[in-house]
């Protein structure tokens, strides 16, 4: 007789750098023969269905569950601490949801037999065990984030954590050393850490994240959305408190290796035209700018990134969201500007990045520093240039310009016109921006050797595989 089919249910943050890799990972599941239900948010479900990301095929289903969320609430970047605080247990709307949609699938055919959690579903942990199925935590955030609130415990204790006074946001302060947290950068200062560990006026965001730390802990198993290659010492430091991990990344290789078709799972509904801009211009000639789905500007901010790009005399290709702006002015992009740069620039409002990245004109990429987005540039071997927002993008950042070798940074918070351009001519033109387009194509090949047959996230994907259908 044949083993029972494993039918596993993947929850995702409702956040678009945890819906891809989530996908992804299902995806592949699928592929190999296992029952998968995708859990949405019933807004995100609406916004994918009109994007036309969602398609439904045998043996791979979706369900929904409300966010807890009032219907008026438009779900963008400034809204991010209200969506949290929902998801983190503070409203029973999304418990509610998802003992119903449980109850459902336990008398499925094949019934629920594993939840694979997104680790920042707080709420969901404990509904889990109520139906006593396996659950597996997946992190989507770099390891070295994973590590960082690991251990903030420890940062309490010496005083460094919260930031609770005005003395703490010195550039001295931040300047602490924290190269005694085990595997960390050596170098490592209190200003790379992820923000949510520095931003004491925000005890929620604050905890949140460190609850999603320690139930990796007390569950002693984690899946790392990473490459062991990229983030050896942070992953063997992380066995310590955590020893049992699996590294299963990056999964758009994986998907390739095992010739899985994807389906989109992008929020906002994609300019394909790009693509074809992109193939009238010449090699490695195009900077590629996107801040991700959460990154927020002041008006002032995307006026000097814009000079700077102008200024540059670069081609460039650059994502802008209807939220992306504080105030919501868009002043800058005037029919002057639109003028000043029709020959050389492009706006856009949402794109299929791995697209993008893979194209052959681009030869850059400036970001925000979102895992996701990392490890996209990692795969293409597009080298970055970096200014992190918020979250794990500080501590991504510095691990991409200080120990990879593969991107420079233009700094935190406020940006200046005469920076931006310095930093894309030196990226573009200058002999150190060779030097660092070789730092990232090396890394693409440890990408690739990993995903390949034989390599560690290959060999450990199989292994999750085997361990579900036994």
């Amino acid at each position: 007789m044949h083993p029972k089919k494993p039918h596993v249910v993947c929850i995702p943050c409702p956040a678009q750098g945890h819906i891809n890799p989530m996908t992804k990972l299902a995806k592949l599941l699928h592929s190999k023969g296992v029952h998968i239900t995708f859990i949405h948010t019933e807004f995100n479900f609406t916004r994918l269905s009109t994007a036309k990301a969602v398609q439904q095929t045998d043996g791979f289903n979706f369900d929904t569950i409300p966010d807890g969320l009032p219907p008026d609430n438009k779900r963008e970047a400034n809204d991010l601490p209200a969506l949290c605080r929902s998801i983190a247990g503070e409203s029973d709307e999304p418990k509610k949801g998802l003992r119903s949609v449980f109850a459902k699938l336990m008398s499925d055919n094949p019934p629920m037999s594993c939840v694979i959690l997104d680790a920042q579903v707080n709420f969901a942990f404990e509904i889990v065990k109520e139906f006593d199925v396996q659950v597996l935590l997946f992190h989507t955030a770099s390891a070295s984030a994973v590590l960082s609130y690991l251990y903030f415990d420890d940062l309490v204790n010496r005083g460094l954590l919260p930031l609770s006074n005005k003395t703490h946001l010195t550039d001295e302060f931040l300047d602490t050393p924290v190269d005694w947290i085990p595997g960390l950068i050596r170098g490592a200062k209190l200003k790379h850490l992820p923000s949510f560990l520095k931003t004491g006026s925000d005890e929620m965001m604050f905890n949140f994240n460190v609850f999603s730390a320690k139930a990796a802990v007390d569950a002693g198993k984690i899946m790392l959305h990473t490459v062991d290659d990229l983030e050896d010492e942070v992953i063997q430091a992380i066995k310590v408190k955590i020893p049992n991990i699996l590294t299963i990344g990056p999964l758009t290789l994986l998907c390739q290796q095992a010739n899985v078709q994807e389906f989109g799972s992008n929020l906002w509904k994609e300019d394909s035209n790009c693509l074809e801009w992109l193939d009238k211009r010449s090699s490695k000639s195009v900077i590629y700018i996107n801040y991700g789905s959460l990154t927020t500007l002041t008006s002032e901010q995307l006026e000097e990134f814009a000079w700077g790009l102008v200024n540059s005399q670069q081609n460039f290709i650059w994502v802008i969201r209807e939220d992306l702006v504080v105030n919501g002015e868009f002043g800058i992009l005037s029919k002057e500007y639109m003028e000043e740069i029709k020959d050389r620039g492009l706006i856009l409002k949402w794109c299929a990045q791995e697209n993008v990245l893979k194209h052959s004109s681009v030869a850059v990429f400036l970001t925000h520093c979102g895992w996701k987005s990392i490890l996209e540039s990692v795969i293409e071997g597009v080298p970055v240039i970096c200014w992190p927002f918020f979250a794990d993008q500080t501590v991504n950042c510095c691990y991409a310009c200080n120990e990879w070798g593969i991107g420079m940074e233009i700094g935190e918070g406020e940006v200046k016109r005469e920076r931006v351009e310095e930093v894309v001519r030196v990226m573009m033109e200058g002999e150190k921006g060779k030097q660092i387009r070789e730092k990232a194509m090396e890394l693409k090949s440890k990408a690739e050797k990993a995903t390949m047959p034989g390599g560690s996230s290959c060999n450990n994907f199989e292994y999750l595989v085997k361990g579900l259908m036994e």
